[in-house]
């Protein structure tokens, strides 16, 4: 009995023993780590700091770090908002520079056509005269003028005069009485021929003058008759005269170069045509 007391008694103390042990072993430890990190504390996931947003370049820094507190001692009741507050105000900043960048940058000049040189040359063309003999009475006066006028020959319409005409009755005995009534009357020249429009017509004269027209259409208005008036043309050649004019020339008259007096001429003026390109040269022989 006392061999087994003894043993109990020694296992007992080796228990107090080794839970001394650990327990020394335990608090060692904590106060390893207490002195390993000072002052830290539990924090809420509210309660960390977001990452501070990149600031553009250009824009200034205020150096007020995202989740900073205000005066000492005192922390936003918002910390949250306050950051995205910042973000978008650093946001409105970069594109404000950014603006800035590009209203710096340089305009974009339009491309203005150079001015004419001085004393440069324009050239008109006076035409069409339907006969040469009219273009070389333009050419004189022009060349009286203090010009040198070129003259051009192209095919065209010409115009041939002002037509007088009467349409014609549908009945045939009713066309040739009427005809027969303008005989009377003196005018001879009367005939059926093609009208301007679809259809026949009764001529009454073409005429290059405008005073014989309208005296031509009062003698057909006597006789109760209501005549109609057209241009008519021709195909044929037309004349016109090329003039090279000076910036500071006045705009050519075309009732200065008409020919005889009353004579109808329907005369414009306009720019030259562009000249034909020149023929490739041939190939030298080799």
């Amino acid at each position: 009995m006392t061999i087994l007391k003894s043993i109990v008694v020694a296992l007992a103390l080796a228990n107090i023993g080794y839970f001394l042990w650990m327990h020394d072993i335990a608090q060692s430890q904590s106060v390893s780590s207490a002195a390993g990190a000072p002052g830290q504390t539990l924090q809420l996931a509210s309660e960390v700091p977001a990452p501070r947003a990149a600031v553009p370049a250009g824009v200034p820094d205020t150096g007020a770090a995202t989740g900073a507190t205000g005066p000492a001692g005192a922390t936003p009741a918002n910390t949250t908002t306050d950051n995205a507050v910042k973000a978008a105000d650093v946001a409105k900043a970069a594109d404000a520079a950014n603006s800035a960048t590009s209203s710096n940058a340089a305009p974009t000049v339009a491309q203005i056509p150079p001015a004419p040189p001085a004393g440069a040359k324009r050239c008109v063309t006076v035409g069409p005269f339907k006969e040469v003999s009219e273009a070389a009475h333009a050419a004189s006066t022009l060349r009286g003028s203090g010009y040198d006028p070129r003259q051009r020959v192209v095919d065209g319409d010409v115009w041939a005069g002002v037509w007088v005409y009467l349409p014609l009755p549908a009945a045939r005995p009713a066309s040739d009485q009427l005809l027969a009534k303008l005989k009377a009357a003196g005018i001879d020249d009367s005939l059926v021929m093609p009208g301007p429009a679809e259809g026949s017509v009764i001529s009454l004269g073409l005429f290059s003058e405008q005073k014989r027209a309208q005296a031509r259409v009062a003698q057909v208005q006597a006789l109760g008759l209501n005549p109609g008036i057209a241009d008519r043309k021709r195909t044929g050649n037309l004349y016109w005269i090329d003039v090279d004019l000076k910036p500071a020339d006045g705009a050519l008259n075309p009732a200065d170069l008409q020919g005889e007096a009353g004579h109808i001429n329907r005369l414009e003026i306009k720019s030259c045509p562009a000249p034909v390109a020149a023929a490739a040269a041939p190939a030298s022989a080799s």
